[in-house]
């Protein structure tokens, strides 16, 4: 089955805690503070695959997570990283932020792509001990991973792309100039996938060929299968244009190509600007002032015109060896950029929040960046709350509740956590 289009989630590993432990050891008296750091999180990276071709494998399994670091432990010891998660995927894959539209990257080299980092591990007590503070009993948490729902989107790697009317001869000419086996019949729609083939020329040039199924008039809108498939075409360096010459199915090879050409443009503008020959086929069966009145046109368009019989291999080896050395002067398979990502300040300097005093007297506090303080906090140690009621001070959370006339007394609600509010 070929699936071109898939959604699925990815969440990278959280990092491990850092350990609150002081040290324990025969003879020696007040040990001192001795946890270590947590283990960093699994990032998920993507890898291209060459054996995959299709994004089918998603269509089963739609969740991916890396593993998280481990927690840190006495004696200063560190927490295990956790494992990286690599998901293969096939050569041409796009994906992209499902949320935004964002392109995060363009699976097409062999590199491994960072699309989820892990978070990092939290620092053990160790490192907050101070000569006014000997017995921190507090250490941070591990920061979380990044999580994403992707739209995962294949556009075919290839230098020439196929195009034309359904049972113009398409499926046969890659048949006979690679390896490729479509399926060929005499109806419309036999090929219903794109089907890749690699054209030989002489033993150190080749370049892989796509039969693009499914172009009809209406394409570029969803009619037939053109609007699923269009978007292979779009990689493609030069066009290889496949007209019926002969009009055995009643239409005229003119308007063919006119057609066709207009549905590459409305999928997109710049198609109508690659570079493109123009192949009439069946010539066995088409008549000479057919062929000769149809190049005319095509060369007065400004158009390179191969006139063959792919059925009975009527001056292949030419078009192939065309095909060839324009290839030699066209720039590389188009790759795209990632675009980057929106900028966010780190957490220590958004603090943002919001207050609101609900129906019960109790003043809410709304403020994403305390999330990952209070989960460092322990507030049954009197130095651990000494720095979350700095916090709420330096962030300005506490003047604000000023403003709204709390009193003594009053109680304040952070993230679940309640506490009555004194000066």
């Amino acid at each position: 089955m070929f699936i071109d289009k898939a959604r699925v989630y990815i969440r990278a590993g959280n990092g491990g805690n850092g350990a609150v432990t002081f040290h324990r050891e025969k003879y020696v008296a007040n040990g001192g503070p001795d946890g270590g750091d947590g283990g960093r999180g699994g990032s998920v990276y993507f890898q291209v695959d060459q054996n995959l071709n299709t994004l089918e494998k998603f269509s089963y399994r739609k969740k991916y997570a890396a593993s998280n670091g481990e927690n840190g432990a006495a004696r200063r010891c560190s927490g295990k990283s956790g494992e990286d998660l690599i998901i293969k995927v096939p050569r041409g894959t796009l994906v992209r932020d499902a949320d935004t539209g964002r392109l995060i990257a363009d699976c097409s080299t062999d590199e491994p792509i960072l699309i989820a980092k892990g978070g990092k591990g939290g620092a053990g007590n160790q490192h907050f001990a101070t000569s006014t503070r000997q017995i921190p009993r507090f250490a941070k948490p591990g920061e979380q991973g990044e999580s994403l729902v992707l739209n995962l989107e294949l556009k075919l790697l290839a230098d020439v792309g196929l195009v034309g009317f359904p049972n113009v001869g398409k499926s046969t000419l890659i048949s006979v100039v690679s390896a490729a086996k479509p399926a060929i019949a005499n109806y419309h729609f036999t090929t219903i996938t794109p089907v890749l083939g690699v054209v030989k020329v002489d033993r150190d040039t080749s370049f892989v060929m796509a039969d693009i199924p499914g172009l009809i008039e209406g394409a570029a809108d969803g009619v037939g299968l053109g609007h699923d498939f269009l978007r292979h075409v779009d990689r493609c360096r030069l066009i290889v244009h496949v007209v019926d010459v002969s009009g055995s199915e009643g239409r005229d090879p003119r308007m063919d190509f006119e057609i066709i050409n207009r549905e590459l443009y409305n999928f997109n503008a710049q198609l109508a600007e690659r570079p493109q020959i123009v192949v009439a086929n069946k010539c066995d069966l088409a008549t000479e002032e057919q062929i000769a009145e149809f190049k005319d046109y095509i060369e007065g368009q400004g158009y390179p015109f191969f006139e063959i019989s792919a059925a009975t291999t009527q001056n292949i080896r030419p078009l192939v060896n065309e095909i060839a050395n324009q290839l030699k002067d066209l720039p590389p398979i188009i790759e795209y950029e990632a675009e980057p990502a929106p900028v966010v300040l780190d957490n220590k300097n958004d603090r943002r929040f919001e207050i609101v005093r609900g129906p019960d007297a109790v003043f809410y506090v709304d403020a994403p960046f305390m999330e990952q303080v209070m989960n460092g906090v322990n507030m049954d140690d009197y130095e651990s709350l000494q720095y979350f009621q700095r916090v709420l001070r330096e962030s300005g959370i506490i003047d604000k509740l000023e403003q709204m006339g709390i009193e003594e007394g009053d109680t304040v609600d952070i993230f679940g956590f309640q506490f009555e509010f004194v000066y």
